[in-house]
């Protein structure tokens, strides 16, 4: 029996975060996720999609002749059949990324992959899952987002970019607004008044496409 995973979608897209923001890029969306975070914007991925094999996968996204490719969620990592699969697309030639909660263990994901590893802030609701352990294994391929809430959450996210040398460790540290939660102009400000070693982003995909599924 031929590996699987089930699928939310698969669409092409503008990336609208991380280090390659603005770039064309096709989305893997696998469904499914342990987490519930209270700004969760693909809810939607929770459950449903659809059973395909790795081949046909594969398939798919190799017919929109991409250069990125992004496996996202949900959760990817709750199936195991991810990690053949983010393999699998880098020995196509793709440059992969992984959005990955940061709650379960990054060790076996191929070190190829920009694993996007997301530190779930206080305001997330969900920071007492953040499995601190994959931190030992982050390289300067990777990246680590915070998804500031407020300004405790700022705080907060500051003092674990501080403790853990995160600056040092991957090649971007991702600072994001929540939609309609924290002014953008106001986090902003507070990372330039503090001088930090940061990438501030705005998840072009909801100034573009209000978050539209598929976009």
């Amino acid at each position: 029996m031929q590996d699987t995973l089930r699928i939310t979608e698969v669409f092409y897209s503008l990336q609208g975060e991380t280090r390659t923001a603005g770039l064309p890029t096709v989305f893997v969306r696998l469904t499914g996720c342990p987490l519930r975070c209270q700004y969760c914007d693909s809810a939607y991925a929770f459950s449903g999609g659809t059973v395909r094999t790795l081949d046909d996968i594969l398939e798919q996204v190799a017919g929109y002749r991409p250069r990125y490719v992004c496996v996202t969620g949900g959760e990817p990592l709750a199936q195991p059949n991810a990690l053949p699969l983010l393999k699998r697309l880098c020995d196509a030639g793709f440059e992969v990324s992984l959005e990955t909660s940061g709650a379960l263990d990054i060790s076996k994901v191929d070190t190829r992959v920009s694993r996007v590893v997301d530190l779930k802030t206080p305001g997330s609701q969900e920071a007492h899952r953040n499995l601190y352990a994959n931190i030992d294994h982050l390289t300067a391929n990777d990246q680590v987002k915070f998804v500031i809430c407020s300004r405790e959450d700022y705080d907060w996210a500051v003092s674990k970019l501080i403790q853990y040398n995160l600056d040092q460790r991957v090649s971007e540290v991702l600072f994001s607004p929540s939609h309609h939660q924290v002014s953008a102009t106001d986090l902003a400000d507070w990372i330039i008044a503090d001088n930090l070693p940061v990438r501030f982003q705005l998840q072009l995909h909801k100034l573009l496409w209000n978050d539209e599924p598929g976009r």
